[in-house]
């Protein structure tokens, strides 16, 4: 467990920041882009890039590429459903995602406008619908990317801090090479697993906003 830690932490200290930076910036825009997030998981791929932080000038740096690339992603959907939206719902991919969802996401944009833009960004299935349905009504751009910001603000925030913490446990417990990985997996399971809840929590909260705007 210690040596793949090392390994894995010491191969991402070997990446130049700059070219970390982009990594981090095209995971979180593959992830934002329409229905990538479904598949393409950035949220893992900035933990890890975020592990290799050296100080408050590389967190900043780093968390302004991963602002960037959720906006620019964000509002790639925005504009591909603007322009191509009700072909998309009507396709192969439209029909996998299912009606339900696009009649949530439908309910959801309508009732609550930009709200929803920034609550999507904490459901699953939904924030990757969103921006598209957002992008299919009346709602100006500037509507849009104004909540998006909010959101993906706090959003990078929370996470770059997570793997620069993570990071920095980890260069302390590495010292013990006897018991420095083990203390650091055990830390890292219970943070996932705190983590996994609050995220739950959330998502619980928003999908009974979204649910609520529907049967209004």
């Amino acid at each position: 467990m210690t040596e793949f830690i090392s390994w894995l932490f010491n191969a991402v200290h070997s990446i130049e920041p700059l070219l970390r930076d982009l990594i981090a910036f095209g995971a979180i825009f593959s992830e934002t882009s329409l229905f990538l997030g479904l598949i393409v998981p950035g949220d893992s791929v900035v933990l890890i890039t975020a592990s290799s932080l050296h100080g408050i000038a590389d967190f900043m740096g780093l968390m302004l590429f991963v602002i960037l690339g959720s906006l620019a992603g964000e509002s790639v959907g925005f504009y591909v459903g603007r322009v191509f939206g009700k072909k998309i719902r009507a396709s192969w991919l439209g029909q996998k995602i299912g009606e339900k969802n696009w009649e949530l996401g439908d309910a959801f944009v309508h009732k609550r406008g930009g709200v929803a833009v920034a609550i999507s960004r904490f459901i699953p299935v939904l924030h990757s619908l969103v921006p598209v349905i957002a992008g299919m009504t009346k709602m100006t751009y500037r509507t849009f990317i104004t909540w998006t910001v909010a959101a993906c603000a706090l959003w990078s925030g929370v996470y770059v801090s997570l793997g620069w913490a993570a990071g920095q446990a980890w260069q302390t417990l590495a010292k013990d090479a006897q018991w420095g990985g083990i203390i650091f997996a055990a830390l890292l399971v219970l943070a996932i697993f705190a983590g996994h809840l609050v995220k739950t929590r959330v998502e619980k909260a928003a999908e009974k906003i979204a649910k609520e705007s529907l049967e209004q």
